[in-house]
Order: C-alpha cells, then sequence, then structure tokens
C-alpha cells in the first residue's frame, strides 16, 4: 500500500516535469517564424500541437495543486462528490483524482 507521503512526493514530482515541458512548450512557441510560406504552414501546425500540450500540462497541473491542498487539510482520497473513500487502486492510476468510481463516470451525474 502506498503511504499519503510517497503519493505526495509522487505528485510533486509530477508537478515539477509538467513545470519543466511547459516551459520548453512556451519556449518553442516563442520562436521566431520562418518565411518560407509552406515551412510557416508546418510551425503553425506544430505550435497548435503545442499549445494543446499545453493546455493539457495546465489542466494536470490543477489538479494536481488541488489533490495537494486535499492532502493538506485531510481530504484526500474522500470523494468530493458523495464522501465516500476513493480506493486505493484508483489513487494508484490517478493519484489526483477527487472523485471515486461511481461518481467519475458520467452516466451517474
Amino acid at each position: 500500500m502506498v503511504t499519503l507521503e510517497e503519493r505526495r512526493k509522487a505528485l510533486n514530482a509530477r508537478l515539477a516535469e509538467l513545470d519543466d515541458r511547459l516551459h520548453v512548450i512556451e519556449d518553442a512557441l516563442d520562436e521566431t517564424p520562418d518565411r518560407d510560406w509552406e515551412e510557416l504552414a508546418l510551425e503553425r501546425e506544430d505550435d497548435e500541437v503545442l499549445e494543446t500540450m499545453g493546455l493539457t500540462a495546465q489542466a494536470e497541473t490543477r489538479m494536481i495543486k488541488a489533490a495537494l491542498a486535499r492532502m493538506d487539510d485531510g481530504t484526500y482520497g474522500v470523494c468530493v462528490s458523495c464522501g465516500e473513500t476513493i480506493s486505493d487502486a484508483r489513487l494508484d492510476v490517478l493519484p489526483y483524482t477527487p472523485f471515486c468510481k461511481t461518481c467519475a463516470d458520467p452516466e451517474n451525474r
């Protein structure tokens, strides 16, 4: 069984990885575009992919920070919707989830 401190350490490590990734994405998006029209079109496609990756990383960052806040206030591992305990198996896969399996299912909302 994974301890709370081990989960906290893993979440902080993932947060650092995401922060590094976001800096790389920002740097790539700030590069001066190529003057060639065809190259510019390809770079724009790449920029759209990078922007999507950045948005995904930002969303995961928010979820991790919320999970760390729940750890600090003693509510980590408790479903924010129904108040039931979130299974260790679910937290192993999604350590930042605020929902138990039942409440995370869109059909149950």
